[in-house]
């Protein structure tokens, strides 16, 4: 009460008021009270507040002539005259006006504020208020009076479907073996849905993203939430979902049933085959990639919806950043399409998986970009030339390479030398400096003469020999780094970093040039709107990193 009080201004509650007269009291501290003043409150006060009863006459009684401003100034203005009562507690307000005051407050306070009062709890009943909380904390608009007219009201809505499940929404990684995948739980419409995020058919890295709904949450048939699995072409069926812990869920489908199709598995390929990859068996001649996507459709409809799933973010975005961090989608070879998250640490540019391959799973650091690295590229001649091109790549690896080793050697030194010594101190510090002036972007040797503005471009092309799953590519570029990118054996066996270019075309799409296996990455940025799914700060972010790889580790 005395919260609601202080947050409307009114004051504190008479309670507490009145126990702090009453501390007063026994200490001696109202010994100086002006009796004359005081019968004069009491007679002004008598028969007022919440009735006229006792309990606030005793407390008009003893209040003293601070409680008078206080309790007094609607009463009696200074020349004596009475006027308009103000009210003296937070339940002596006007209906609407507690409406309009709850109305502001998070919908998670408000069945504290019933417990205050009958009347706070009856004012509650309030469809607007409810209807506020739905449309501020969770988007809803016209829906709600569609909700209103099927014989939902919002503060059901609120209270047994939002509220509830308001933990699920954002941005989810399943657990699929090395394929992982992206989720995005929404409020939409009169649902919360569940949608599967899956990348254009290759090679068309640059068309919009394809959704599939897993599940979906609904009050229509009962005044309770009802979970529904949408998996199958059977139509919507019974399903359930856990709360497993903090950041994560899983998802159950009571009905497995409807996933089956009347041709059995042989029909259930073709149709995945058709939505995943947008063409038949028959035509996808490349024998390995045929293997590929029979070994994918095996391990990935096991589940029958029956998932677990982890919380991931959005990385934060930085005004020093090379571009604005976020998803992209990128060509993989005979892996088809796959997304990564673009985040900036430092001078590193770092892709991680969220879906993979059983080469390189998902979750896995598969670019690693040095942004003090830069890499200025010749002509447009000698860019034609994989040998030109590697030999840029591998001066600059060298250099890389002599860094570090002057770095480890350097430490070595200072180890092993006196305790008390200076020399090996200095030295390491002249080292540290040297790294810390070399390690700004834009000023390494192999690139002195390029500070020229990111937003300036200069003519592209591949090299003759690199392979490109997608054939139109990007004439022009803004500026390339040193980087290096993860590759490994079937089942994610010898993993190794191999050197390559890092190629930013302009905000919204990069190139990586795989020099080893001679092959071409281009990548286009997902432009979805994703909502509850930027991370708190930074600490979080990377926290989330770490663990994405050590689930696929």
């Amino acid at each position: 009460m005395a919260v609601c009080a202080r947050l409307c201004g009114v004051g504190q509650s008479r309670r507490c008021r009145r126990r702090q007269r009453n501390n007063q009291q026994d200490q001696g501290s109202d010994s100086d009270m002006d009796e004359e003043e005081g019968e004069r409150i009491v007679g002004q006060r008598q028969g007022d507040v919440c009735g006229g009863g006792p309990e606030r006459g005793a407390a008009a009684a003893t209040a003293g002539p601070s409680d008078a401003g206080e309790y007094g100034s609607g009463h009696v203005n200074r020349e004596g005259s009475t006027g308009p009562p103000h009210p003296q507690c937070l339940a002596e307000l006007p209906p609407e006006l507690l409406v309009e005051i709850f109305s502001l407050l998070p919908g998670t306070v408000l069945p504290n504020v019933a417990l205050v009062c009958k009347k706070f709890r009856q004012i509650l009943n309030t469809e607007t208020i409810w209807r506020r909380r739905c449309m501020e904390e969770f988007g809803m608009k016209e829906d709600l009076r569609k909700m209103e007219a099927g014989g939902v009201s919002s503060q059901d809505l609120y209270v047994k479907l939002l509220h509830p499940y308001r933990h699920i929404l954002g941005l989810w990684q399943p657990d699929i073996g090395p394929y992982g995948g992206l989720l995005n739980v929404v409020v939409d419409g009169l649902f919360i849905i569940g949608w599967m995020y899956l990348p254009p058919h290759d090679p068309r890295v640059e068309d919009p993203m394809r959704r599939r709904p897993l599940f979906r949450i609904h009050m229509w048939e009962s005044k309770k939430a009802t979970v529904e699995c949408m998996y199958g072409h059977k139509g919507p069926h019974k399903g359930d979902i856990q709360t497993v812990k903090k950041d994560e869920f899983s998802t159950k489908c009571n009905q497995t049933d409807h996933h089956r199709m009347p041709g059995g598995r042989q029909e259930e390929f073709r149709t995945w085959l058709e939505e995943e990859w947008g063409r038949t068996l028959e035509e996808i001649f490349h024998e390995h990639m045929q293997e590929l996507i029979l070994m994918k459709f095996i391990y990935t409809s096991q589940y029958d919806n029956c998932l677990t799933y982890r919380r991931i973010y959005l990385p934060p975005a930085m005004p020093t950043d090379l571009l604005q961090p976020g998803l992209f989608k990128g060509t993989y070879g005979s892996h088809g399409l796959e997304i990564v998250m673009l985040s900036f640490h430092g001078t590193s540019a770092r892709a991680t998986k969220l879906t993979g391959d059983p080469n390189v799973p998902a979750g896995q650091l598969t670019l690693d970009v040095d942004l003090s690295r830069p890499v200025v590229l010749p002509e447009l001649e000698k860019q034609r030339s994989i040998e030109e091109l590697s030999r840029l790549v591998a001066g600059v690896q060298r250099e890389v390479e002599q860094q570090a080793g002057g770095a480890s050697s350097t430490a070595r030194r200072a180890a092993e030398g006196p305790s008390g010594g200076a020399g090996a101190a200095e030295e390491m510090a002249a080292d540290h400096g040297a790294c810390s002036d070399g390690c700004q972007p834009g000023t390494s040797s192999s690139s002195s003469s390029s500070s020229s503005s990111s937003n300036e471009t200069q003519p592209f092309v591949l090299p003759l020999g690199v392979m490109a799953r997608n054939e139109v590519y990007p004439r022009t570029c803004r500026k390339c780094f040193y980087g290096t990118g993860l590759i490994a054996g079937h089942g994610f066996t010898s993993p190794e970093r191999t050197p390559g270019l890092f190629v930013l075309f302009d905000g919204d799409r990069f190139g990586f040039i795989w020099l080893e296996l001679k092959s071409f990455s281009l990548y286009s940025r997902l432009t979805d709107h994703l909502a509850h799914a930027h991370a708190p700060n930074m600490e979080r972010f990377e926290a989330m990193l770490r663990n994405m790889q050590s689930w696929t580790s």
